[in-house]
């Protein structure tokens, strides 16, 4: 099977508040094989005032993926998940939770408000690059995303 690259850099918006999973996550994105404008959110009010361009977001382009963690400050992922996929706006976006969780209830209660796939992070530092190169190929070079507005 050929796989071909994307003609422009693709947009994420990483949900994250842990510095070093930030880190992993920008450094195994550079070793990747597509360019990747990488915007992060470091708790989940941040990350609804991006997708809905507010408070200093008047200029954000929309994702074309969001890798989003669960355990998140003042808004928490689930409710940020919620929010997302009931806007008719929003609800395209491709949503993948990357999170430390392995509960049950976590996984259910994701998929059941419509994330599109769940993935417990690895506590191994190359493991976890691993994971995020996997997704970046996958997502970016097998799937085809929606075309649409590069603003939100």
């Amino acid at each position: 099977m050929e796989i071909s690259l994307p003609a422009r850099p693709i947009e994420v918006l990483l949900v994250e508040d842990n510095a070093g999973d930030i880190r992993l996550t920008e450094e195994a994105l550079k070793e990747g094989k597509v360019i990747v404008n990488l915007t992060v959110a470091r708790d989940g009010v941040e990350a609804m005032e991006y997708l809905q361009r507010r408070n200093g977001h008047a200029n954000a382009v929309r994702p074309d993926l969001m890798l989003l963690d669960l355990n998140l400050p003042k808004k928490d992922g689930r409710q940020v998940l919620e929010e997302i996929k009931s806007d008719p706006e929003l609800k395209s976006i491709p949503v993948v939770v990357l999170t430390t969780s392995e509960a049950d209830s976590d996984i259910l209660t994701t998929y059941g408000l419509h994330a599109n796939c769940y993935i417990t992070k690895p506590v191994d530092m190359d493991r976890f690059v691993e994971i995020v190169q996997l997704l970046e190929e996958f997502w970016f070079t097998i799937v085809k995303l929606p075309s649409h507005d590069r603003a939100l």
